[in-house]
């Protein structure tokens, strides 16, 4: 029974020492962080003391530093203004050296605003500089220096007066030095030391930057201070008299401070931030944590998102870094040009995709767009596959912005035009052949014409033979006589041989030829081609050429082409108007920038419902024609960077005109 009351109460005490030990060690972090939040707090009332009693023995230094710095400067000021009323009463120091010696003062001392001289009555005789001050106090006027100047002439010595606020100058004191002359009192010299200069000017820089000075008078007004701005919550003060020139002046010294809320802040955040970490610590942790899972998540969608997209693309993608290092080509571009991503990421130029052939042109065009000077509209150029073949390429760079918004590079976009190409090609080429049957077309149509202008030569120069011949036969010729019908059966041969080589040059297969041509020389001589048809047809021909000759740089024959078809539409357009008003007037104007050029019928016009439709291609009003006529004549004219347009004509009919741009003479 004793064994098992021993045995209980001993297992009972253990229990509870060990209840107290967990007790205790729970407890510690409690009281580890009251003792913390203690000692922080000690810590800090002893910084906080520390530091008031450092600036208010710093403030008490500043101060006495600045009365011993003034009073310096005040005797200075003392000591010159008597030795100028010694030599004013010497006679040694006349208007001229006052004034000079002023300026110095001044310029030395830039407390003393102004130097006055005083007789013995206390008129003012002179200032430097002026004042507008009478010379004399007006009767029963006392002026707030009187006391100070009774004292000095009494005294015979320099006396400082009360301070008075003095027009432009604000708070002043003066120092008046008395003037004696063969042992009589014979006026005063006068330093008016301005309060507010004497501070701002005197009191060192070091000590204005941390401590407020001000002077003050017996009732505590503030006459001046090194700064008009009050603290929010200014530190420790420290008050001085100021004697010299004493009169209740004080020197009241104020410790720059600002509101601080250093110790509350440090208090409340080892308080609760003890006691708050670890909780915040493991829940910051496990929001950053989700956080991070979902942008990870976020971006491998987009990730997959922007591969499948890129992978579907048939637009070959191709980035560059700022020193045209490939970083990046997409699954279409490998396919365009052969390589695989391996093979071209990371490779400078030249680029295994570049034609060897045309190496200068597409180094070139690389440096160009390195120095951010792509076209904007793209630009083609060939390139070769890895198994040899070439394509052409139509290719957009772009600026490659980072996340951060800065440059790192080009993107560039890549499509294979080289089907484009080749329709291309082969649209030209029956371009070029519908424009050479529209030329034989011309031709054909003119047959008759060109038979009857070639009928005139020709006959002539079997009516020359035959008189030649003639001639001969007879026995009484002479060479001048043949010479002479010689000489024009020639002029007749080479005419018909011009009209063979003019219509051959129009109708030939050819290349356009650029060169500078005068408008009113390719006017005339493409209407020379049609003035025997549209006598034929009783039309006038009225050229108006511009003035001057303006040129252009285009294809002669192709533009005698357009001349040539607009000319004959105007003279069907007149089959069934007037003969006495069948006329062409064809007009050319020049401006700075371009040449115009007119050709107007007395037709009946053509209705606006055909008008929209007059340079479709095979829209056409004859019975017999193709359609094709001012389709190919604009063509010609765009290919000359032209305009090709038509309009009613003024007096009836239809007018029209085209532009080309003007090529310097």
């Amino acid at each position: 029974m004793a064994g098992g009351i021993g045995s209980g109460i001993g297992s009972g005490s253990g229990g509870a020492a060990a209840a107290g030990r967990r007790a205790a060690v729970e407890a510690m972090p409690i009281v580890a962080t009251v003792l913390i939040a203690v000692l922080l707090a000690v810590l800090l009332w002893l910084l906080h003391r520390g530091r008031v009693e450092e600036e208010q023995v710093t403030v008490i230094k500043d101060i006495l530093w600045v009365e011993q710095t003034l009073h310096f400067h005040l005797n200075s000021d003392e000591e010159k203004l008597a030795r100028m009323a010694k030599e004013l009463g010497d006679g040694t120091l006349g208007p001229a050296g006052f004034a000079a010696a002023a300026q110095v003062l001044a310029a030395d001392q830039p407390e003393v605003q102004r130097v006055v001289v005083r007789d013995a009555g206390g008129g003012q005789l002179r200032s430097e500089p002026p004042s507008e001050t009478g010379p004399r106090p007006s009767p029963g006027e006392v002026p707030p220096w009187d006391g100070a100047f009774r004292l000095a002439r009494s005294l015979g010595e320099p006396v400082y007066s009360a301070p008075y606020r003095a027009a432009g100058l604000g708070w002043v004191f003066e120092i008046d030095a008395p003037i004696h002359r063969a042992g009589r009192f014979a006026g005063m010299v006068v330093g008016v030391v301005s309060i507010e200069q004497l501070l701002a000017k005197q009191v060192p820089w070091w000590v204005a930057s941390r401590t407020r000075v001000e002077m003050v008078d017996v009732d505590g007004a503030v006459l001046g201070g090194t700064t008009r701005v009050t603290a929010a919550a200014p530190g420790p003060s420290h008050t001085i008299p100021f004697e010299p020139p004493g009169h209740g002046l004080s020197l009241v010294a104020t410790l720059h401070s600002s509101p601080s809320d250093l110790p509350r802040n440090v208090i409340a955040a080892s308080i609760f931030g003890l006691a708050l970490l670890s909780a915040w610590s493991l829940w910051a942790v496990r929001r950053h944590l989700a956080h991070r899972v979902a942008a990870e998540q976020a971006l491998s969608q987009e990730h997959a998102f922007r591969k499948a997209m890129e992978d579907s693309l048939t637009v070959g993608m191709r980035a560059r870094d700022l020193e045209g290092r490939i970083v990046y080509v997409n699954p279409a571009f490998c396919r365009m040009v052969g390589w695989s991503a391996e093979d071209m990421v990371g490779r400078r130029p030249p680029m295994p995709y570049w034609l060897p052939e045309d190496m200068e042109n597409t180094v070139a065009m690389h440096q160009r767009l390195m120095r951010g000077e792509a076209p904007p509209d793209g630009f083609e150029i060939r390139f070769r596959r890895r198994d040899g073949a070439t394509f052409w390429a139509l290719v957009y760079e772009a600026p490659l912005i980072d996340a951060s918004g800065r440059h790192t590079g080009w993107m560039a976009s890549v499509l294979d035009i080289t089907e484009r190409k080749r329709a291309e090609e082969l649209a030209g080429q029956h371009q070029e052949r519908l424009q050479r049957t529209a030329r034989l077309i011309s031709m054909g149509e003119m047959a008759s014409t060109l038979a009857h202008e070639l009928n005139q030569p020709l006959s002539a120069i079997a009516s020359y033979t035959t008189g030649c011949l003639n001639r001969l036969a007879a026995a009484d010729w002479t060479a001048a006589e043949l010479e002479g019908a010689l000489g024009k059966l020639g002029v007749q041969a080479r005419r018909a041989g011009q009209i063979i080589r003019s219509v051959h040059e129009f109708v030939r297969k050819r290349e356009p030829e650029m060169a500078p041509c005068g408008v009113n020389a390719l006017v005339s001589g493409a209407l020379s081609f049609i003035e025997a048809d549209a006598r034929k047809h009783g039309v006038a021909l009225d050229l108006r050429p511009a003035e001057g000759e303006p040129m252009v740089l285009a294809d002669r024959i192709l533009l005698e082409q357009v001349m040539l078809n607009l000319a004959r539409n105007a003279i069907e357009a007149m089959a069934a108007t007037a003969p006495r008003d069948r006329r062409i007037e064809v007009t050319v104007a020049a401006t700075p920038s371009e040449v115009v050029v007119g050709v107007a019928d007395h037709g009946p016009g053509i209705p606006a419902e055909g008008a929209a439709q007059l340079f479709q291609p095979f829209y056409t009003t004859k019975a017999e024609g193709m359609g094709m006529g001012l389709n190919i004549c604009r063509s010609i004219i765009e290919f000359h960077r032209g305009r090709l347009w038509h309009e009613p004509a003024p007096g009836g009919g239809s007018l029209f005109r085209f532009t080309l741009p003007r090529e310097a003479a």
